[in-house]
């Protein structure tokens, strides 16, 4: 085995079209670079040009995710007994080294999996914003000292690390979101397992390499490649074998529910953030280009592969027609390909092939219930594309953007999280019936309303069952400071980001600490205060 530190990147034989090297990427466990039990590996590719292969990657096992378990275990009293203001020095390293690295970062990101470089920077900008955010609450993970009801006694409360926290996040973040999970989870002294998104393992090898260049002891991180079926698979089924502490997840809303149900009969804590179908609700009052920008970056922007993007667009029967017009405009005008080529594309592919026909496989639920196709003819090919397409389609997954009308509460489509570039319209007749049909989705997570009547802003988002709600603002984005997450089929309530997430990485320990030298019984031996009766009047008084 070598050590992370003392090795480049391997790169591997093979002529990719653009001139990029293939790179041999190895699991890293205990700060060493292993490969898979048995050998096995697979291949990540570019989704913008599917003949650049990006890398080849091991398909860990169940021994190679008990051996990062087993890591992650030996490490964490070391770790757990360092000073939090050490731990919160090595993140502010970390955050230091991608401001370094970050315009590699931002194109490695790009090109493996698809998204335009201004959002791979937006992205790998939101890593940075954890780390240097979370350095300082390295000084901050505050207890208390409570005052006891019996004398010469002290109490406390300590927050405690949970152990060992097995990370699971999809490939649309593949920056942000881990940093989301594994800062926090270091700051507070856990140890955790890392099962790197399938599509983007290059990015993960990458990051995780960083991490340790940073001052990470090893065993602290441990970085796992394979399949959700797989290492995944293996990383959850080890909770029922008592070697995960927690889980945190993001995904799918019935693989999360799955992972729920594991975590909750052994009484371990997990995090989901899960799919949405998220609405935006325009208003006669609002303000309507603003609302139409808001609605065509939420539908559009990373190709509609958020699960913040917008789901329902539900708008004022007053103000439908004009607001579609100007929408449609803007929809038909999109233009699309691959931005480490061409400048000022919207959007890129789809993250992969496998995401591109779950896309077209989930546009069919549109059709079958009735919903009305104003824009969109599926997937983009060299003979069935929109003007603004930019490349030669043939090379990629890219997928038309599209838009469909008439939708109503009783279609599949309304209540269904549909991952690409789709938005499904609905008419509200009122504002009532507009927040009534904001609610009416199984998921909970973003949300967003556009008016300028502060009564229906107020209303909006008092009476709105979401994690998160933009007023006058679209449905995606988020800040390292604030709570994300969401309620409903959404998430279990546990949060990412900000003060809040350290909730979930950590427990409350209370601790009572008797000076008096002997035994007192709280409520027992409380001195009592009786009440004096007086004899006054106190009614003629005024």
């Amino acid at each position: 085995m070598t050590h992370v530190l003392e090795t480049g990147f391997e790169v591997m034989e093979g002529e990719n079209p653009n001139g990029s090297p293939k790179i041999r990427g190895y699991n890293i466990v205990n700060g060493q670079l292993t490969e898979a039990k048995d050998g096995a590996t697979y291949e990540s590719r570019n989704p913008a040009w599917l003949d650049d292969c990006v890398g080849e990657f091991p398909l860990s096992t169940k021994e190679d995710v008990h051996a990062a378990l087993q890591a992650a275990r030996t490490a964490f009293p070391g770790w757990a007994a360092t000073p939090a203001p050490t731990r919160g020095q090595i993140i502010g390293n970390m955050g230091r080294l991608l401001m370094e690295y970050k315009d590699d970062i931002v194109r490695l990101e790009s090109r493996e999996i698809g998204k335009t470089l201004k959002e791979s920077g937006g992205e790998v900008q939101e890593a940075i914003d954890t780390c240097l955010f979370f350095q300082s609450e390295g000084r901050r993970l505050y207890g208390q000292t409570v005052n006891s009801e019996l004398p010469d006694k002290e109490l406390f409360t300590y927050r405690r690390p949970l152990g060992v926290c097995g990370i699971i996040n999809a490939c649309n973040f593949p920056a942000a979101v881990p940093f989301w999970k594994m800062i926090p989870a270091i700051m507070c002294g856990n140890t955790c397992v890392w099962k790197s998104p399938q599509d983007s393992p290059l990015l993960s090898f990458m990051l995780t390499r960083i991490m340790h260049e940073a001052g990470l002891p090893d065993g602290v991180i441990n970085l796992i490649h394979g399949k959700g079926s797989g290492a995944g698979q293996h990383l959850v089924d080890a909770v029922d074998e008592g070697l995960v502490n927690k889980i945190s997840f993001t995904g799918s809303t019935p693989v999360g529910k799955m992972i729920g149900e594991i975590c909750g009969r052994n009484l371990v804590s997990c995090s989901l953030e899960l799919g949405g179908k998220n609405p935006l609700v325009v208003m006669p009052s609002a303000n309507l280009d603003n609302a139409v920008e808001g609605a065509y970056w939420a539908g559009f922007g990373t190709a509609g592969q958020r699960c913040t993007s917008l789901g329902n667009l539900i708008i004022h029967e007053d103000v439908y027609d004009e607001f579609m017009s100007k929408f449609m405009t803007k929809v038909e005008s999109t233009s699309i390909g691959d931005s480490m080529r061409y400048d000022d594309v919207l959007y890129g592919p789809m993250l992969s092939e496998r995401y591109a026909k779950d896309f077209l496989r989930d546009l069919g639920m549109c059709e079958s219930s009735g919903a009305t196709k104003l824009w969109g003819e599926g997937m983009i090919t060299n003979d069935n594309k929109p003007t603004n397409f930019l490349g030669d389609a043939s090379e990629g997954a890219y997928m038309w953007p599209h838009v469909y009308a008439d939708v109503t509460e009783d279609m599949e489509c309304f209540h269904e999280e549909i991952f690409g570039p789709v938005v499904t319209v609905v008419k509200a007749r009122d504002f009532d019936h507009a927040l009534h049909l904001a609610n009416a989705s199984p998921y909970g997570l973003s949300s967003a309303c556009y008016t300028n009547d502060r009564l229906e802003a107020y209303r909006f988002k008092t009476g709105i069952k979401a994690g998160m709600t933009g007023i006058n603002n679209s449905t995606t984005g988020a800040e390292a400071h604030l709570p994300f997450g969401g309620v409903k089929g959404s998430g279990n309530g546990t949060r990412e980001s900000g003060i809040w997430v350290i909730e979930a990485y950590s427990y409350w320990h209370a601790v009572n600490d008797e000076l008096s030298g002997k035994l007192q019984l709280a409520q027992m031996d409380v001195d009592e205060v009786h009440i004096e009766e007086a004899d006054a009047d106190y009614a003629g008084l005024a």
